[in-house]
């Protein structure tokens, strides 16, 4: 090609216009991540952790407000990035409620990184425990920029508006999970392996996702949702293909929520990755992976509801079931979280079988209620500590309310909120979901959403029990109040009392951000 026809060629194709102030929260994320790798690489060991921390505060809580100046100023709801990028409410909503719980995380990850658990309780000075806390404080920074782009990542899942952003954005927030997994200090070995199991069948999934998408592209000619929409609207194309590529796609999409059957992964690597990143893999992975889930099956998926619904039907029972029965089986703490944020997932399955405006708003709500719940009660699993790290094993905890009945009270009462007690975060999340669902009639599906709740309020008091009504051995555990992780406590407790007991404005909230629906 002539360097003239190649002047006319650039002329005709206009340069893509990019909304930088829309995407600002995400493109501030990225850039924090970017900087973090640049401080890895240029400034001196000793000085990484003090800059590395308030770079990463800075980058999360610039971002927050950033979110709430869009939504303040009733900027236009529209797709962003050439279309790649929908910027609507429920986005909004979505990336500020991942950005909070991020930063609240990130307040677990500091103190772990700070390494002021083990410096409490096992050195004297100049041991080697002392030096091994001084070395793990100071090496292991790189931890920061990994979660800066997963969180950049989180905040690109739930606004992509197309399949193959969604991909990338996947893969962003996946990639560096896979490494922060393997990154704990103690336990070596089963955190190693449960990175290397989270790699192996996140890449699987990442497949099917990507198959998924291959196939509805070859459905409706576009990977954008809005068309794949139109598509179905004028019923042409291969009707193979749409179901073919709807239950790949949905394959990937499920199992970073861990429904059943896609939920092996999620109690091994919760038990195996330090417990500051399985609060950050609890909270805001589950948010923004329900967030992309909305955005497909009630954008691109809408009108093929009675394709899909019955399929999420019982992929939401099996889900709350099985999480509520196996949870009964575990003596290990965190695996019991794990199960128990398995049959959460099937409860906020019930939202999206609901197909309304309610049960989106409801759903949203339920994200933010179980984000901070749940980060709440990984960081008191960090405070119960004994000579070989954290007292994971149940019956280490036997006692737990004589020795520190203000801890022991704080973790039963997020116990509490996740069996759904009234006054607690919990019970507004499950009756607004539930709600919807009858509204939606999917009563049934409701019905045995209240039967698992009951079987895991099983599971929920035996902890309770344990703590309070056993007797403490004499080598129990101790209770280390360090004070970020007492700070991610207290504000996961205020959370979880607030929106049990004064839920109206956050529900309002959703409702606004939902009557802004996602852009068609």
């Amino acid at each position: 090609m002539s360097p003239l026809n190649q002047g006319v060629l650039a002329a005709e194709i206009p340069a893509p216009h990019i909304e930088y102030g829309q995407l600002g929260p995400m493109l501030l994320v990225f850039g924090v991540a970017v900087a973090g790798v640049l401080v890895e690489a240029f400034v001196g060991r000793t000085w990484r952790n003090t800059v590395q921390i308030p770079l990463a505060v800075l980058g999360l809580l610039g971002g927050f407000v950033w979110t709430i100046a869009l939504a303040w100023r009733g900027t236009p709801f529209h797709v962003a990035a050439e279309g790649a990028l929908g910027v609507d409410g429920p986005t909004l909503f979505l990336q500020g409620t991942i950005l909070v719980l991020a930063l609240v995380s990130l307040l677990l990850i500091v103190e772990r990184r700070q390494s002021h658990f083990t410096a409490q309780a096992s050195a004297l000075p100049g041991s080697d425990a002392e030096q091994e806390t001084m070395a793990a404080g100071i090496t292991q920074t790189e931890v920061y920029p990994l979660m800066m782009f997963a969180v950049g990542g989180m905040l690109m899942f739930p606004a992509s508006n197309d399949l193959l952003t969604m991909f990338v954005a996947l893969e962003v927030l996946s990639l560096p999970l896979y490494l922060l997994c393997g990154l704990a200090r103690r336990r070596r070995l089963l955190s190693q392996e449960a990175a290397v199991k989270y790699f192996l069948l996140g890449a699987f999934s990442s497949a099917f996702f990507l198959y998924g998408a291959a196939l509805l592209y070859g459905y409706a000619g576009s990977v954008r949702l809005s068309v794949i929409a139109a598509q179905i609207t004028r019923d042409a194309g291969s009707e193979t293909l749409l179901l073919a590529g709807v239950a790949l796609l949905s394959v990937g999409l499920l199992f970073k929520i861990g429904a059943v059957p896609f939920h092996m992964w999620k109690p091994d690597v919760y038990q195996g990755a330090p417990t500051p990143v399985t609060a950050l893999m609890a909270s805001c992975t589950l948010v923004s992976a329900f967030g992309a889930l909305l955005r497909v099956y009630y954008v691109g998926l809408e009108k093929m509801e009675w394709d899909w619904r019955p399929a999420m039907w019982g992929v939401a029972i099996l889900t709350m079931v099985i999480g509520a029965v196996i949870a009964i089986t575990q003596t290990d703490i965190k695996r019991l979280l794990a199960y128990s944020s398995i049959a959460h997932a099937g409860f906020l399955l019930t939202g999206l079988v609901a197909t309304s405006r309610e049960g989106l708003s409801s759903t949203l709500f339920y994200l933010v209620a179980y984000g901070f719940t749940t980060i709440g009660a990984f960081a008191v699993v960090t405070m119960v500590r004994d000579s070989g790290g954290e007292a994971a094993h149940l019956s280490r905890w036997a006692g737990l309310g004589k020795r520190s009945p203000v801890v022991a009270s704080v973790f039963a009462f997020f116990l509490l909120a996740f069996a759904g007690i009234p006054l607690t975060s919990g019970f507004t999340g499950k009756f607004a979901v539930f709600k919807a669902a009858i509204e939606g009639d999917a009563t049934p599906l409701v019905v045995v959403g209240v039967l698992s709740s009951a079987i895991a309020a099983f599971f929920y008091v035996r902890v309770i029990v344990v703590m309070f009504f056993s007797e403490p051995e004499a080598d129990g555990p101790t209770v280390v109040a360090a004070p970020a992780t007492a700070a991610a406590v207290a504000l996961g407790l205020t959370a979880t009392v607030v929106l049990g007991v004064l839920p109206q404005p956050v529900l309002d909230l959703a409702g606004t951000a939902t009557s802004q629906m996602f852009v068609r």
